[in-house]
C-alpha cells in the first residue's frame, strides 16, 4: 500500500511532465503506438466510469437538496467557455478552419475530473464542484454535438448523429454505470479507490499517445503554427477560469463557490475533445486539445496552490493578530 501511495504521489505531482513526455516521445516514434488507434474511445469511458464511482453519494445526496446553484453554475460555464473558444478561434484561426474546429470542441465539452481535485486543493466548495460535474457530463453528450455543429459546422462539415452517439457511449453510460455502482455497491467500491489514479491516469497516456502519433504528419506539416496555438490554447484556458471566477462573484457566489466554478469553467475533458476530433474532424483538430490537457493540468494546480496560499497568509495574519 506505501509502493502505491508513492506511485500515486508521482502520477498527481508530475502529471503535466508525463503528458509532454509521453507527446514527445509519441511524436518522434510514431510507428511505435499506432497499435493503441482504436484504444482512446475504450481508455476515456473508462476514466469516466472510475469518475462515477468515485463520486461519493452523500455529496451527491447534498447536491439533490440543494440543486440550484449547479444549474445556474453549469448555465454559466456552457455560455462563457463556449463564447471564449469562438471567439479566439475565429481571431486566430480562421484560415485554418480544423484547428478553430478543434478550439471550439475543446471548449465545448463537459468539465474535466481534476476539477473537482484542483477546488479541494484550493479550499474551493467541492460539493458544489462534484455536483456541477455530474450535470455537466450528463448534459455533455446532448450539448456538445448542438454546440459544436452551430458554432463549427460554418467552418467544416460535422456529423451530428454519429457525433452525439459517441458521446452517449462514451460519456453517458459510463458514468450511469459508475454512480449506480456507487450507490449500489458503495463499501465494495471503497476498496478499490487507491487504485483510481494509477489506471485513470493509464487511460490518459494511451489517449495522449494515440492522437499524437496518429496527428504526427499533420503537427510536422503546421510546425510553424503550433507557438501560436500554445499560446492561444493558453487563453482560452486562462480567461475562462478568470471569468467563471469574476462572473460568479457578480452572482453573488461565496468565495469557495467562486474557485469552484473557476475551475468548472477553465479545465474541461479535453481528453474527450481529443477523442472527437481524432475521429470526426481530423489529427490536426484534435492538436489543441492535446494541448489544452497539459495546461488544464498545469493552470489548474497553479491556481490551487495560489488559493491555498492565499488562505494559509490569511490564517497565519489572524493568528498574528490573536
Amino acid at each position: 500500500m506505501k509502493a502505491l501511495k508513492i506511485i500515486n504521489y508521482l502520477i498527481t505531482k508530475f502529471m503535466p511532465l508525463w503528458i509532454i513526455s509521453f507527446a514527445i516521445i509519441a511524436y518522434f516514434f510514431p510507428s511505435l503506438f499506432f497499435v493503441l488507434e482504436k484504444w482512446p474511445g475504450p481508455a476515456l469511458a473508462f476514466i469516466i466510469f472510475i469518475m462515477g464511482l468515485s463520486l461519493p453519494a452523500n455529496q451527491f445526496i447534498a447536491f439533490l437538496k440543494k440543486p440550484k446553484l449547479a444549474f445556474l453554475g453549469i448555465f454559466l460555464k456552457w455560455v462563457m467557455t463556449v463564447s471564449i473558444s469562438m471567439v479566439l478561434a475565429l481571431v486566430f484561426f480562421r484560415t485554418s478552419p480544423e484547428i478553430a474546429t478543434g478550439i471550439i470542441l475543446s471548449g465545448a465539452v463537459p468539465g474535466g475530473t481534476s476539477a473537482n481535485l484542483y477546488t479541494f486543493m484550493a479550499n474551493g466548495a467541492t460539493v458544489l464542484s462534484i455536483s456541477m460535474s455530474i450535470i455537466d457530463t450528463i448534459i455533455g453528450p446532448f450539448l456538445t454535438p448542438m454546440v459544436v455543429k452551430a458554432f463549427a459546422g460554418q467552418l467544416i462539415y460535422i456529423a451530428f448523429w454519429p457525433f452525439f452517439l459517441k458521446m452517449v457511449y462514451i460519456i453517458f453510460i459510463p458514468i450511469s454505470i459508475g454512480l449506480f455502482s456507487q450507490w449500489k455497491w458503495g463499501k465494495s467500491v471503497e476498496n478499490i479507490k487507491p487504485f483510481v489514479t494509477p489506471f485513470s491516469a493509464i487511460a490518459l497516456f494511451i489517449i495522449v499517445l494515440a492522437t499524437v502519433s496518429s496527428a504526427q504528419d499533420a503537427i510536422s506539416v503546421n510546425l510553424p503554427l503550433m507557438p501560436l496555438l500554445i499560446f492561444v490554447v493558453f487563453l482560452q484556458v486562462l480567461f475562462s477560469m478568470i471569468a467563471g471566477y469574476y462572473v460568479a462573484k457578480l452572482f453573488r457566489f461565496r468565495e469557495g463557490e467562486c474557485r469552484a466554478m473557476l475551475f468548472q469553467t477553465g479545465i474541461c475533458n479535453t481528453a474527450l475533445a481529443a477523442l472527437l476530433a481524432m475521429e470526426y474532424i481530423s489529427p490536426l483538430a484534435a492538436i489543441p486539445a492535446v494541448i489544452a490537457v497539459v495546461i488544464n493540468l498545469t493552470l489548474g494546480a497553479t491556481m490551487a496552490v495560489v488559493f491555498h496560499r492565499i488562505d494559509l497568509k490569511e490564517k497565519t495574519s489572524k493568528t498574528d493578530v490573536a
